[in-house]
């Protein structure tokens, strides 16, 4: 330690220790470090990927642009509803043969995307409420999937024994039915058990079967994935621990073994969602979806499959959409996958 000295030509002042002032500037200017957590690490890895942030840009602008579809369409000024042909402030919207008149299905300023041939409808306004159906019903399937092959995978794996023998069976049995074909032959079993034939068949009630159908055969790949997770960690220390230290099975689950399969469970749900998009399609293109006037993508397919040759743009616009959103939604759970994977070179 040096002695205080006096400078000269001045009044006293007190010079400080060299190696407080060296341990002052080290505490100034050091940052403090901070440990990142597992979530914290994948947010910083899937920002690093450009495809995947695109990709989650888009299929967010999808689902805003179908949650703000009414505000968009009363903006717009028109509606999916309207058979604008018949509208005598558009006398002229379809030809003699039924399809829209003026070039690339009817596009102008008052109708961005052109009209639907045959009724005259808004194909813009159609696309968006279209969207915002497919995604809704996409949304709701999903999770109802996604919950249910987490708890009875989750069930199968971890009690194992007869257990996991039963619900193996019953899985398989589900995995036995041919989808397409009982979508098909179903639905309309469906809604004849509530509708009179004579009557037309609420929205509502379409919905719901479409729902029920979905989540019906919908969950089985989810739970086989889910049981040979918890297969493979349920006989690992961290569990084995878990048990001596006398924890019940239901905090095993809840504190051990969920937080570590939450990756396939994410991934898997991201493939599930387009699926279902593309199956409700399916539906109203054959007829057994939604019916009339609810716009829907699949029925636009169905329409725009019949008149291609005199108005190829009609089925232009919803088979892009639809193209995109599905590509971007596969991606973003491709990059999803890469984030939470430590050992992946993106």
């Amino acid at each position: 330690m040096t002695s205080p000295t006096k400078a000269e030509g001045s009044g006293s002042a007190v010079a400080l220790d060299p190696e407080l002032e060296t341990t002052a500037e080290v505490a100034k200017g050091e940052k403090k470090l901070e440990g990142r957590s597992p979530g914290q690490l994948m947010w910083q890895r899937f920002k690093r990927d450009r495809t995947g942030v695109v990709s989650a840009c888009v299929v967010i602008f999808f689902f805003v642009v179908a949650a703000l579809a009414p505000v968009i369409s009363s903006l717009y000024g028109k509606d999916p509803y309207t058979l604008y042909a018949q509208e005598p402030d558009y006398p002229f919207l379809l030809d003699d043969f039924a399809m829209p008149t003026g070039s690339f299905g009817g596009m102008s300023g008052d109708f961005w995307f052109g009209v639907e041939p045959k009724l005259g409808r808004d194909v813009f306004t159609m696309l968006l409420y279209g969207m915002r159906t497919s995604l809704y019903m996409a949304v709701i399937v999903t999770l109802f999937s996604v919950t249910t092959g987490v708890l009875i995978g989750m069930i199968g794996g971890f009690f194992g024994g007869r257990v996991d023998y039963w619900v193996g069976r019953i899985t398989d049995f589900f995995l036995g039915f041919p989808q397409q074909l009982f979508f098909i032959a179903f639905m309309p079993v469906v809604t004849a058990l509530f509708v009179d034939p004579r009557d037309e068949t609420p929205t509502y009630l379409r919905a719901v079967a479409i729902v029920l159908v979905m989540w019906f055969l919908g969950w089985m790949g989810l739970a086989r994935l889910v049981r040979s997770s918890v297969l493979s960690l349920r006989e690992r220390e961290f569990v084995e621990a878990a048990k001596v230290s006398g924890a019940s099975p239901w905090r095993i689950v809840r504190k051990e073994i969920l937080p570590n399969i939450v990756t396939p469970i994410l991934v898997q749900g991201t493939y599930i969602l387009p699926s279902t998009i593309l199956s409700i399609a399916f539906l109203s293109f054959v007829g057994v979806g939604f019916p009339e006037p609810t716009p829907d993508w699949g029925r636009m397919f169905a329409l725009g499959a019949k008149v291609y040759e005199q108005d190829p743009m009609f089925m232009f616009f919803p088979g892009v959409a639809m193209v995109i959103f599905v590509l971007c939604f596969n991606l973003l759970g491709d990059s999803v996958r890469d984030a939470f994977d430590p050992k992946t070179g993106r």
